[in-house]
């Protein structure tokens, strides 16, 4: 059963803003080992995260995901705000939330990440080496990746969005926004053949995609290299390398592995969207449980084959 909850998250000095949460329990008494889902740049609670959030629950995990403040059906102002920071201050709120709450064990907490999600994960976990696992799919480790991928062209035609955006912030008027992902040649932050088509194959039906976003965000994320953290993450991290990956050089989540102390890397034929969607769902999400079952042990194990339909795995590769 899933609850909607809110947690507290930002500056205390400033009057906090709440990200709202959902948290679903296994079967049996708790407290529960945990896993805290962590979403991509620009997605909601209502993208795909209630399979995983099925899967995990079903092994014996307890699942805490939620939206970004600024996002979905949390608070925060303006709207469509992707911040580095504050995203990272939701993550951090979320873990601290995940420990005070007396159905989970704060000891035994695992956080999970998705695309630019990925990125927020390997820089938490770096941070707190008393995480008990780390899980990463389909990542995109740095900010710039996606926009160079998109062409210089497309990269110029966000200049002046982005300057216009910071000026207008500065002065305290309305953002200047800019679609997330687009079509080649149109403006926007990804704009990869086939990104448009994948994003809005996760949006699920009778729901509306914000597509949208501040543009000054573009200048964070261009200095975010969430990669260069890898040799700090002390907590075991799986990494799930989409081999056919169009958002980043695949090669950079493989090299994140082999930095991280405990890392590896498990590599699938896929490019950036497949992993939400059978059949690779099923294969990824396999991997994912069975690494999490042995770092993040639940009291009364339920077998993965149970948790997860499908059978088959993607190709192993440890250090």
């Amino acid at each position: 059963m899933t609850r909607r909850l809110r947690f507290p998250s930002g500056p205390k000095q400033v009057g906090p803003e709440h990200c709202a949460a959902w948290l679903t329990l296994p079967l049996g008494p708790g407290p529960h080992p945990a896993v805290v889902l962590v979403h991509g740049g620009g997605a909601t609670h209502d993208m795909k995260l209630a399979q995983y959030e099925q899967a995990f629950s079903g092994a014996g995990l307890a699942v805490l995901a939620f939206d970004y403040r600024s996002f979905g059906e949390s608070e925060g102002e303006p709207r469509q705000l992707m911040s580095v920071r504050r995203h990272l201050e939701d993550v951090d709120a979320a873990l601290a939330f995940a420990r005070a709450h007396p159905d989970l064990d704060g000891t035994r907490l695992a956080l999970w990440g998705t695309s630019f999600g990925a990125s927020h994960v390997v820089v938490a976990a770096a941070k707190h080496p008393e995480l008990a696992a780390a899980v990463v799919q389909c990542p995109v480790l740095r900010g710039r990746s996606p926009a160079l991928a998109s062409g210089i062209g497309s990269l110029a035609r966000l200049t002046l969005p982005m300057v216009c955006d910071l000026l207008r912030a500065a002065l305290g008027l309305p953002r200047r926004y800019v679609q997330i992902v687009g079509r080649p040649g149109e403006r926007a932050f990804v704009t990869v053949p086939g990104a448009y088509e994948g994003w809005h194959s996760v949006v699920p039906e009778g729901t509306t995609f914000d597509n949208r976003v501040a543009a000054g965000a573009g200048v964070e994320m261009l200095f975010y290299d969430a990669a260069s953290r890898a040799s700090q993450v002390q907590c075991p991290l799986l990494v799930c390398v989409s081999d056919r990956e169009e958002l980043m050089d695949p090669a950079i989540a493989t090299r994140v592995a082999a930095a991280a102390p405990k890392g590896v890397a498990v590599h699938y034929p896929a490019n950036h969207f497949e992993v939400y969607h059978p059949p690779l769902l099923e294969r990824i999400l396999e991997d994912q449980i069975r690494f999490l079952r042995e770092h993040v042990p639940a009291a009364s194990p339920v077998s993965t084959s149970s948790a997860v339909p499908g059978s088959g795995t993607g190709t192993m590769r440890s250090r």
